[in-house]
């Protein structure tokens, strides 16, 4: 009955992959007992997206096999690491940047990594805007200090499950950084390569607006598994995102998605929708999947400047749950990049 188990399993496809469960080496366990299928799958990433339909199909197809009369689905997820990791001990390395500034960046940025780290994956995030940052405060770890551990690496803070690095917290407060070039690249190298991020899933780069020094430095030291373009829908923000979108095709950097930030209002005394900035105009980038619509929500900039993301603080508000689906299709996106050319997997238990 296990060789009929496993051979139903293998006419299920992961709807993202379109690949069997089988040869993606994603069926960790499967046997029958009692008349009872037990199944455990392995997911790509602890964020996937379509969960649910992958658990209806293999409860569907287990329940194929002459003599099955249920069947127990469980989950296990391990996210594959590019084929060339980006740091040690990092699995992928992603960038989220915009053409120009006032896009709501690095609130998604923040709210991506909190979303992933949500879903049981291990989150990084660096904040790579040098003359502005902000993630620390968005973090409500504006008053920390990094230090150094015993190997003389800088030690990451922790916040919401998230791993952080912000020239915030190595800087005294206000102090404007006048610096050029050769300087934001080192300091780039050792946010990079002299911090002790351990071992990670997701390293999330909050690039800084623009394509400058910094996007350059980025992608002449790490391996990118992709980047990500924030913006809103106007055509004003749309022909910056456009030269963003030109510079990681220029870097060899895939872009695996656009979100668009403050995509609508939902005026909370009427119900009435409200396209202030239009809606949908992310759609005019090219051929880029849509990872999500985001609306413009007072308690997202609420949450930031209390320094608690919008999807912990207020995790049921329908900018929450855009940005928890963001996240989502990010990942999803990723794994396809990553298991598109992967070899057939056959050990199952």
């Amino acid at each position: 009955m296990r060789d009929a188990l496993m051979a139903a399993l293998s006419t299920v496809n992961d709807p993202e992959l379109h690949r069997d469960l089988v040869s993606l080496g994603m069926i960790e366990h499967a046997s029958v007992d009692a008349g009872v299928a037990h199944v455990k799958v392995n997911l790509t990433t602890p964020a996937c997206p379509l969960k649910g339909q992958i658990e209806h199909d293999v409860r569907a197809a287990a329940l194929t096999v002459p003599g099955v009369q249920g069947a127990v689905i469980t989950f296990g997820a391990m996210v594959r690491a590019a084929a060339q990791p980006a740091l040690p001990g990092v699995k992928h390395v992603l960038l989220v940047g915009s053409g120009k500034g006032g896009v709501g960046k690095s609130s998604v940025a923040v709210n991506l990594a909190a979303s992933l780290a949500l879903d049981g994956a291990r989150v990084g995030l660096l904040d790579a805007d040098v003359y502005g940052p902000s993630v620390a405060h968005m973090l409500g770890q504006s008053g920390a200090k990094v230090t150094a551990n015993e190997d003389r690496k800088m030690r990451p803070l922790d916040a919401h499950g998230v791993r952080f690095i912000s020239m915030a917290n190595l800087s005294p407060a206000g102090q404007a950084l006048v610096w050029r070039g050769p300087m934001l690249h080192s300091a780039i190298q050792q946010f990079l390569k002299d911090a002790a991020w351990g071992e990670l899933d997701y390293l999330i780069v909050d690039l800084p607006p623009g394509t400058g020094d910094v996007q350059l430095s980025l992608t002449q030291t790490v391996q990118v598994t992709g980047a990500v373009i924030v913006t809103t829908p106007q055509d004003v923000a749309l022909i910056d995102a456009a030269r963003a979108v030109d510079m990681f095709r220029k870097a060899s950097v895939p872009v695996l998605g656009v979100i668009e930030n403050m995509s609508y209002f939902v005026a909370p005394d009427t119900g009435i929708a409200y396209d202030l900035f239009g809606r949908g105009g992310s759609r005019k980038l090219g051929d880029h999947t849509p990872l999500g619509e985001i609306p413009l929500e007072v308690s997202v900039r609420q949450d930031a400047d209390a320094g608690t993301p919008a999807v912990v603080a207020h995790p049921d508000s329908p900018a929450a749950l855009a940005l928890r689906q963001a996240a989502r299709a990010l990942a999803g996106q990723v794994s396809v990049r990553t298991l598109a050319h992967l070899p057939d997997q056959l050990t199952v238990v």
